[in-house]
């Protein structure tokens, strides 16, 4: 019958690795661990140790992990091989080593949304294999690695309590301190995408400069743009700086034309000039323009990301338009309206389009008196009229009466904030 045996990492390395005669091959070092996918779907993971690192005379070797028996006798550790002629190598074959890697490393906790430092880990052989089951990023971990969670917990127990477990399952972390060691764990990254882009980014504001780049580059450059437009400006930029060109320049291409202007606009000249020319001519091209508005303009604040219809659209046409495209949220906050050379006429809302009669025209349904301004306006005018009409957009056309883009409302706010802590 096959028996279980769960230990800790830092009571065993160290442990003695011998022969089934009894004869010493040397000490264990550190474990390699390849991560694999548990399911078929390739949604959950599980860490196998496939290596194991062991220090003999002749240095650091590694010996697979197959047919290695974990035996505890009392509380010391030995790892028996089950033949006698070993497959040694030299270098591990670009695994994750729990004890360079991960101990003491910087880890996500993916349920916790938070970044937690590895105490301990804790491990499991069963049939001859070793699996990593969970992190300890307690303080039981930290005392256990400098030998007193015993004495410790006696003492606790006198007063009948004890010391809090915090363990966090293999499946429900990202490592995220590795890039240093070249390592690429596509899959451990792709558990960040759980997470949402909000406390992805907190998190990522925690991290190391190394660390932060590591990140980025693993993450898919959609959900990078909606990771960096959630951190401060001072963050994006350093991001943005550290990244190679092509990452940086696939990730502003897929932010909003303003919010990447904001960004591009604090860069070093070469360094801007160069993602400018790396982006695509549409969206360079848009980047461009706004970057020429002075800070003090409407055009400055503006987003291009906005949706316009003509006028002889029925809402049932809009609303086929809006399945298909399937917009971000705020382009959803008013769309403009304009006549047959393009120039606005008028807006209308989401609340108009949903409670009118599908074969209606926009021009039936669209506000009679609309409010605008001009891409040139001073931005002191915003927040007067956003504020007295209580809007959450607010069309911006030039003076020609062309649509230029729309200012959001938490654009607003956000420069007034800036503006005040800089007074």
């Amino acid at each position: 019958m096959n028996t279980q045996v769960r230990f800790y990492l830092s009571r065993v390395i160290g442990s003695p690795l011998i022969f089934p005669d009894g004869k010493r091959v040397g000490k264990v070092k550190d474990f390699a661990v390849s991560v694999v996918s548990a399911d078929e779907k390739e949604e959950r993971t599980m860490a196998m140790v496939s290596e194991i690192a062991v220090k003999t005379g002749e240095g650091t070797l590694y010996l697979p992990a197959t047919n290695i028996q974990v035996e505890k006798n009392k509380s010391k550790y030995v790892f028996r091989c089950q033949g006698n002629h070993l497959n040694f190598t030299e270098e591990s074959t670009g695994k994750i080593l729990l004890c360079e890697n991960v101990l003491d490393k910087q880890i996500v906790d993916i349920n916790g949304r938070k970044l937690v430092r590895v105490n301990d880990v804790r491990l499991v052989c069963m049939d001859n294999m070793i699996y990593v089951v969970a992190v300890d990023t307690g303080m039981e971990g930290l005392l256990r690695r400098i030998g007193i969670v015993r004495p410790v917990n006696f003492i606790l127990s006198l007063f009948r309590l004890s010391l809090p477990s915090e363990f966090i399952l293999w499946d429900d972390i990202a490592t995220v301190d590795l890039g240093h060691m070249g390592i690429r764990l596509s899959k451990t990254h792709n558990k960040l995408t759980r997470l949402h882009p909000s406390d992805l980014a907190d998190i990522i504001e925690q991290l190391g400069n190394k660390s932060k780049t590591n990140v980025f580059v693993a993450l898919d450059e959609e959900h990078a743009a909606d990771v960096l437009e959630e951190m401060e400006q001072d963050e994006q930029v350093d991001i943005i700086e550290a990244l190679p060109v092509e990452k940086a320049a696939d990730v502003l291409e897929k932010m909003p034309a303003d919010e990447a202007a904001d960004i591009i606009e604090e860069l070093e000249m070469d360094r801007a000039e160069k993602l400018l020319k790396e982006m695509e001519p549409a969206v360079s091209g848009e980047v461009r323009e706004l970057l020429e508005y002075p800070s003090n303009r409407v055009g400055s604040l503006m987003t291009t990301d906005f949706l316009a219809f003509p006028a002889h659209y029925t809402v049932n046409e809009v609303l086929s338009v809006l399945r298909a495209r399937k917009p971000e949220f705020h382009m959803m906050y008013s769309f403009l309206v304009t006549d047959k050379e393009g120039k606005f006429l008028s807006t209308v809302s989401l609340r108009d389009i949903v409670i009118a009669e599908p074969h209606q025209q926009l021009k039936d349904i669209m506000d009679k008196t609309p409010l605008y301004v001009y891409d040139d306006d001073k931005l002191d005018s915003l927040a007067e009229i956003i504020d007295k009409y209580s809007l959450l957009a607010l069309p911006v056309i030039n003076r020609e009466n062309k649509p230029e883009g729309i200012v959001i409302v938490e654009d607003i706010v956000e420069d007034l904030l800036d503006k005040r802590k800089t007074e």
